[in-house]
């Protein structure tokens, strides 16, 4: 291959190929002035050059913010809607942590989006206008980011913890109350971890307040006693759970009786059959006898029935049938402990014990069920002709009819 002419160009076969023109090059030609071998592309748009460099001309910079908003909001807008889309699609295989993942991830994404449009606005501004107060902006994005890893992961462990709950979502669904107590803890774990990488960033010698805290913490223990013992009573009863949000529960050492609406980490709110609330420290709970109404198997009827003395040879009639009856009756479990027994002779009857137990639970419909057995059983009394007695008392008095006779005889001597 030879090299020839005034710009050595040589042909594919090593011919040697006319100089090039003045001025002319291989994609156009070369502006006047500019080195050889280098070629210049004029931009299609000279005039909008300032808008990509920092500028103190109000009006650019604006622009520029304007510009940085309105690509937040575009971003913002197709992030939503992809998670909104994956959502939708991790719903229909009803899955616990990828939904619990997504629905947490939209509020955090979009704080993440806007955050660095904030970040990159504070940095133009900064560039236009520098300011000592632009010092504090890089401690600010990492306690913006340490922010939004801490809400992601309290709202991922929210939502984990309504799924576990779920048993259209899990095979073996987790009680309601033991989810929602371990979440609360793992809240409390990332609000502690939050805090102390904050801290950190801010500079604050996380190890020297631990040191103080160890002596500090006698002293606080003493004077929040009462706190920590209502913590560990609220720790405690969701561990035994014994009882549960929903429950109806009494307390015989106490005026406590009620619906459980809320356990908190410090009270238990109930609310009364008068539909007034008391709130109850978790820490009584571990001195008191509570009884759960709610997990009773059967209601209980028991009465006594009297009966007129007069009426003492149809007695063994009247249990016969009156125990027939309860037998047989559709509303009361016959495999349960079953009485109808004469037992006391009482002052003005004879009473039959009437013990029993019915199917149901609800008390609205144990009332009917009640209500049944009653007036049955006044209609077995009044079929056999026994009377239903009221309590009553007979007085004696000895030589009345003497006294009488007496007291007529001396008015007629008078």
């Amino acid at each position: 291959m030879r090299l020839c002419g005034p710009c050595g160009r040589v042909g594919p076969h090593g011919n040697a190929l006319a100089p090039r023109a003045q001025g002319a090059s291989d994609h156009g030609s070369i502006a006047a002035g500019a080195p050889r071998g280098r070629t210049f592309r004029p931009l299609p748009m000279p005039h909008l050059l300032p808008y990509f460099q920092v500028s103190r001309d109000p009006a650019v910079w604006l622009m520029q913010l304007l510009a940085i908003v309105l690509v937040s909001a575009a971003v913002d807008a197709v992030l939503q809607r992809l998670l909104a889309g994956a959502a939708h699609a991790a719903d229909r295989h009803r899955s616990v942590w990828d939904d619990a993942l997504l629905q947490a991830a939209r509020l955090p994404a979009r704080l993440l989006v806007w955050g660095l449009g904030l970040s990159a606005a504070l940095r133009l501004w900064q560039a236009v206008q520098p300011s000592r107060l632009f010092d504090a902006v890089p401690d600010a994005q990492r306690l913006a980011v340490i922010g939004i890893a801490a809400l992601l992961s309290m709202r991922f462990i929210r939502h984990a913890e309504v799924n576990l709950a779920d048993p259209a979502r899990s095979a073996k669904a987790v009680d309601a109350a033991t989810a929602r107590s371990i979440g609360k803890l793992l809240r409390l774990c990332v609000a502690i971890a939050a805090a102390l990488m904050a801290m950190q960033t801010l500079g604050i010698s996380v190890s020297g307040l631990m040191a103080m805290g160890g002596v500090g913490g006698i002293a606080i223990g003493f004077a929040a006693k009462d706190l920590l013992a209502n913590f560990f009573g609220g720790l405690m009863i969701y561990w035994d759970k014994p009882f549960r949000e929903g429950d109806w529960i009494r307390s015989p050492d106490h005026a406590i009786e009620g619906t459980v609406e809320d356990i908190g980490w410090r009270l238990t709110r109930i609310r009364t059959f008068e539909m007034r609330p008391i709130y109850v420290p978790n820490a009584l709970f571990n001195n008191i006898v509570v009884e759960n109404a709610s997990r009773m198997t059967h209601w209980r009827i028991s009465t006594e029935l009297g009966i007129d003395y007069r009426d003492a040879a149809k007695l063994p009639a009247i249990c016969e049938d009156l125990r027939q009856m309860l037998q047989t009756h559709p509303g009361i479990d016959a495999q349960q402990t079953l009485i109808v027994r004469f037992n006391q002779m009482a002052d003005s009857s004879l009473n039959i014990l009437l013990y029993c137990f019915t199917h149901t639970t609800d008390w609205g419909e144990y009332l009917r069920v009640q209500e049944d057995v009653y007036l049955k059983v006044m209609d077995t009394v009044a079929r056999h002709g026994a009377e239903l007695p009221f309590p009553t008392q007979t007085v004696y008095l000895p030589d009345l009819a003497a006294r009488q006779a007496a007291a007529a005889a001396g008015a007629a001597s008078a």
